[in-house]
Parts: structure tokens; sequence; C-alpha cells
């Protein structure tokens, strides 16, 4: 024999099974069929509503828009930029190892390199690797600001679903 108990607010609290269990006064015995049903069915809440158990919708949960903003300013910041011709990825390594590039650049005005695009190696001058370093660096700070400017408008409820795909700094395709 089955039985489950229910809290005060009529929702399920335990699942009790007669030699197993002990039983208490309050507990209602189920069927082999509703048993099961409870058991298995993950796709609501059972509660006891008239005396009836039932199983009742799992309540909305609304959407995270902070987290799917946060994603999509990381995928916008790790699409690339175009710089002078070049085809540059924005990955956060990538960001790293221009970032180290361009101190390199400013330290010495000579300092070339061959420096990896999407495309393949390039020879580069001082010059072009701090062009390369800003467009970087203005292209993932056009993307935090977006995100920071998404965050406000949440945080003052006027945020709607589009503006998740607008406004964002422009990438070329990777």
């Amino acid at each position: 024999m089955k039985y489950v108990t229910f809290d005060e607010a009529g929702t399920l609290k335990l699942r009790l099974i007669r030699g197993v269990n002990d039983i208490p006064e309050d507990a209602l015995e189920v069927d082999e069929s509703l048993w099961l049903r409870i058991t298995q069915e993950q796709d609501g809440v059972w509660q006891l509503v008239s005396n009836e158990i039932k199983k009742v919708p799992l309540p909305a949960t609304p959407p995270n828009f902070a987290q799917l903003v946060a994603d999509e300013r990381y995928r916008r910041e790790t699409s690339g930029v175009l710089v002078d011709g070049l085809l540059i990825e924005t990955t956060r390594d990538s960001q790293a190892l221009i970032a180290g590039t361009g101190l390199s650049a400013i330290l010495d005005s000579e300092y070339r390199c061959n420096f990896k695009t999407v495309s393949g190696f390039v020879e580069i001058d001082a010059g072009q690797i701090i062009a390369i370093a800003k467009a970087v660096r203005t292209h993932v700070q056009a993307c935090f600001d977006r995100e920071f400017t998404l965050l406000q408008a949440i945080e003052a409820g006027d945020y709607h679903d589009d503006m998740l795909t607008s406004g964002w700094p422009d990438s070329p395709a990777m």
C-alpha cells in the first residue's frame, strides 16, 4: 500500500510505502496508477485540491534577462572586428595577445611582427598593431557599454525583447 502526504499549502510533501515507512494518520492512500504518475511525471506540481489529488502546471519562471544580455554581449564581444581590411579575432585569448603585442608596439616604435588574422599571417608594424589594439578595445568596450544600457533598461522596467538584438557594435561575419 502506498501513501502521500501534503503540506499546509496542499503541495505534495511525502511519498510513503507501508512496511518501508511509518504512515502518519493524515496520509492518503493512493492506487498504483496514481502512485506511478506521482513518482514519474515531472511536468507539474502535485496538489491536494478540494480533497482531490491533482497535478497543476509548474509556475512560470520569468526569463533571466540579465543573463540573456550577458550571453549576447559575450557573443558580440568575441565576434571579431575588421581593421584596415584585416579580419581580427576578438576572443578572450585574442584580446590578451593583442594587448601584449600593443604594449610591445608602444615600447618600441620599430616593432614588427607576424600577426595571425582570421585569414592567415600578415607582417605588421607598430602603427598597425596599435590600430588593431585600439579597434579591438573600442569594440569590446562598446559591447560592455551596450550590456550596461540594457541592464539599466531591465532595472527600470523599460526592457523589450527586440532590444537584445539591436544597438550592438557592427561585427564582420567570422
